[in-house]
């Protein structure tokens, strides 16, 4: 395995897999999102590297954290990350399939549940990579249906399920929440610059919730196409990295 350790957000250090997905900015802006409390109990499903429950661990949204995650490789990763950012007992590993995992798991139902799963069908795109990076992209461990299945066993009456995905495959998600009795409360799109279209969508869905969903306004990574070029936030996206929440920005919505 190909390691590397990289700082990052919330003065966190994470040890990576080249070989797999790295740290992007939908697991940051997905963390973010997440309006937690000090006593919620979480499930990170899918965790990778458990980056997710680590940013969230750093502003205090939750009490406890299962990190669940089906790669061996990766489950390890995510309980070495635990121990180097001193979060031992607060974020549990668990090495399982999220096809598989029951509250049983997680000793009962949970306030949250969150996932950035495989955005791809299984069937889509090359094959020439590498098997962490295919199994995190592709929907071979799970597809979408899956991963809210397993956040609706999870989740006590009234749980939140907070996710990440793709605009172009958003019917497939909303089929599956409400499949699942889980209805979308607030929907947030991503867009690099005001000329470009969607390039994710945010959003949190409730478990037993009467229909209703809020569209917030979108958020803008960069306020025009030369600072895009030029790496540099909008205002609203740079405080929502410093804070690792959104906040400020409903309240302006």
């Amino acid at each position: 395995m190909s390691e590397i350790l990289t700082p990052i957000n919330q003065n966190l250090q994470l040890i990576q897999n080249s070989r797999g997905l790295t740290f992007g900015s939908d697991s940051y802006l997905l963390s973010a999102y997440v309006s937690g409390s000090t006593r919620a109990r979480m499930a990170d499903l899918g965790s990778g590297t458990g980056i997710i429950s680590l940013l969230c661990a750093s502003v205090n949204k939750f009490s406890t954290a299962y990190a669940i995650e089906i790669q061996e490789s990766f489950a390890d990763m995510i309980a070495r990350n635990v121990t180097l950012n001193s979060f031992e007992g607060k974020i549990i590993p668990i090495c399982k399939d999220i096809r598989e995992v029951s509250a049983k798991d997680t000793d009962g139902e949970l306030d949250i549940a969150i996932s950035n799963p495989p955005y791809m069908k299984a069937d889509s795109g090359k094959r020439n990579q590498a098997d962490e990076k295919f199994i995190a992209r592709h929907e071979v461990c799970g597809d979408i249906g899956d991963f809210c299945a397993c956040a609706a066993r999870l989740l006590k009456h009234g749980g939140k399920f907070y996710t990440v995905w793709r605009p172009d495959r958003l019917c497939d998600l909303f089929v599956s929440l409400r499949e699942n009795k889980l209805e979308p409360k607030r929907i947030t799109f991503v867009c690099a610059t005001p000329q470009s279209q969607p390039s994710m969508v945010l959003v949190q869905s409730t478990k037993g919730a009467a229909s209703g969903s809020v569209v917030t306004k979108s958020l803008l990574l960069h306020e025009n196409i030369e600072s895009a070029k030029k790496n540099v936030l909008s205002a609203e996206a740079k405080e929502i990295y410093d804070t690792c929440s959104f906040e400020q920005f409903f309240k302006n919505a």
